[in-house]
């Protein structure tokens, strides 16, 4: 185990925990899988589905993040991520496997630690298609709260452009 890794993983979640320890495994894993380095930009994209733990060690490892758009919650409730190489085609679904009968989840970081990674998760085929490149959309001033909203946010409200939270949708039968 890498320990300097994983000890930016601890600085960077706070503490060390189980679920920090499930989310540095999956990135190492994934990164053998795939042949992956760090990411720069969004040439490496993970889709988690959840927002535990393990997703701060998912940033750090593999520098997947949502502000770079690579970090996409699909959130089914799930320690299971996808991660996906673009410029390879490449890409698993990494899905946490039960612990053993006997050990508690107090004892689960010493588990994972010690694990080997293919009895800690199950390498499938992803399930979600790789998304798209973040865009980038012109902004627009809502017309109603003055606040700055990109264009994809925007709703005509009569002949006004309004945000979202400004906005009300047209139902007859739910006013």
């Amino acid at each position: 185990m890498d320990q300097q890794l994983w000890e930016k993983c601890k600085e960077f979640h706070g503490h060390e925990c189980g679920g920090l320890m499930i989310g540095f495994r999956a990135a190492l894993y994934a990164r053998e899988l795939l042949q992956l380095q760090r990411a720069e930009d969004e040439e490496i994209v993970c889709v988690t589905e959840n927002d535990a733990c393990g997703v701060d060690a998912i940033q750090v490892v593999l520098g997947c993040t949502a502000g770079k758009g690579n970090l996409l919650f699909h959130m089914r409730g799930k320690q299971a991520f996808s991660f996906y190489d673009r410029a390879s085609g490449k890409s698993v679904r990494l899905v946490l496997k039960d612990l053993p009968e006997g050990i508690s989840r107090g004892e689960s970081l010493e588990y994972y630690r010690n694990c080997p990674a293919e009895e800690m998760f199950d390498s499938k085929p992803v399930n979600v298609t790789l998304p798209e490149p973040a865009r980038i959309f012109a902004s627009f001033k809502c017309e109603k709260c003055g606040e700055t909203t990109g264009s994809n946010w925007i709703r005509m409200l009569g002949d006004r452009k309004v945000c979202l939270d400004c906005w009300r949708s047209y139902d007859r039968f739910n006013v």
